[in-house]
C-alpha cells in the first residue's frame, strides 16, 4: 500500500503542475496577441523615419559626407553589441538561440582581435554577459511586457554618442524575430554604420531646403532617432516571440503532464490488482489450510 499511496501522491503533484501550465499558456496566448498588435503597429514609424532620413541624406551631400553616422569602416577595431532577450524563462530554446548567435559572433570578433562592448537588454542577456565576462556598458531589464522607450534611450544613447565620438566603429543588434507562432529565428544585424538598404531612397524627386540649425545637425538627430527606432522594433519583435515560444513551451509541458499522469495511472492499477490478487491468494491459501 505504501507504493500506492507514493504513485497517488506522485499523480498529484503532476496534475498540479499541469494546471500551473496551463495556466500559463492560456496567459501567453492572450499576450501573445497583444505583443503581436504592437509589434506591427511599431513597423511604419521605423519605416517613415527611415525615408526620411534617406531622402534628406540623398539630397544633401554635405550632410551626407560629414555625417559621423555615415562614415564606413573596413578593419573594425571596437563593436558595440546590442543583446536582446527576454528577462524570465520558461520559453523553450528562445534565450538560449539568440546566446549561442550572439557568443558565435562575439568569438569571431576577438579571433580578429575586435574589442567588444555588450548592452544587454534582458535579465537572461545580462547574466549570460556577465557570466562569461564581457565588457557590459550598460544594460537595462526588467522590461515588462510592453516595450518602452524611457528604459531604452539611455543605454542605446551610451551606444551613438560612442560611435558618433568614433570609440566604436560599428554597432549590432542580436535578437529573436518573430516569424510565425511556431517559428522565432534568431538575428544578428548591423545598425551602424547604415547600410546601402538604409539609405535606399524613395523614387519621388525632392528639392533641397534650408535647415535650421543645419542639415548635418538635423541628419545626425533623424539617425538616432531612426536607430532608437529599429531598436524598439527588434524588442516588440522578441517580446512577440517570447510569448509565441511560452504559448508552445507550456502546451508541450501540459500535454507530456497528460502523458505522464497516464502512466502512473497505469502503474498505479498494476499495482493495485497486483495487491489485491496477493491478497486473494492469501486467503486462498489459509481456507486450503483449514
Amino acid at each position: 500500500m505504501s507504493a500506492a499511496k507514493e504513485i497517488r501522491s506522485k499523480i498529484k503533484s503532476v496534475q498540479n503542475t499541469q494546471k500551473i501550465t496551463r495556466a500559463m499558456q492560456m496567459v501567453a496566448t492572450s499576450k501573445m496577441r497583444k505583443t503581436q498588435e504592437r509589434m506591427r503597429a511599431a513597423r511604419p514609424y521605423a519605416e517613415n523615419i527611415r525615408r526620411v532620413m534617406a531622402n534628406l541624406a540623398g539630397i544633401n551631400n554635405y550632410a551626407k559626407n560629414n555625417s559621423p553616422y555615415l562614415r564606413s569602416c573596413s578593419n573594425p577595431k571596437s563593436v558595440g553589441i546590442i543583446v536582446i532577450t527576454s528577462d524570465k524563462g520558461l520559453c523553450g530554446g528562445l534565450n538560449a538561440n539568440v546566446l549561442k548567435l550572439f557568443y558565435e559572433n562575439v568569438k569571431k570578433f576577438k579571433n580578429s582581435k575586435v574589442s567588444v562592448e555588450v548592452c544587454p537588454l534582458g535579465q537572461k542577456g545580462l547574466n549570460a554577459s556577465l557570466r562569461v565576462g564581457l565588457d557590459v556598458t550598460s544594460s537595462a531589464v526588467s522590461l515588462g511586457d510592453v516595450p518602452q522607450m524611457e528604459k531604452l534611450i539611455g543605454p542605446i544613447s551610451n551606444f551613438l554618442t560612442k560611435f558618433h565620438n568614433q570609440q566604436l566603429d560599428a554597432v549590432y543588434v542580436v535578437y529573436s524575430h518573430f516569424v510565425n507562432t511556431m517559428k522565432q529565428q534568431p538575428k544578428f544585424e548591423q545598425l551602424l554604420p547604415l547600410s546601402k538598404k538604409d539609405l535606399q531612397q524613395d523614387k519621388v524627386h525632392f528639392n533641397d531646403y534650408e535647415y535650421e540649425p543645419s542639415a548635418l545637425e538635423v541628419l545626425d538627430q533623424i539617425i538616432s532617432r531612426y536607430v532608437e527606432s529599429v531598436v524598439f522594433q527588434c524588442l516588440a519583435d522578441n517580446m512577440a516571440s517570447e510569448q509565441a515560444a511560452r504559448m508552445v513551451a507550456m502546451k508541450s509541458a501540459t500535454d507530456n503532464a497528460g502523458l505522464a499522469i497516464n502512466e502512473l495511472r497505469l502503474v498505479y492499477n498494476k499495482s493495485r490488482q497486483a495487491s489485491i490478487t496477493k491478497e486473494l491468494a492469501e486467503i486462498v491459501a489459509g481456507s486450503a489450510a483449514v
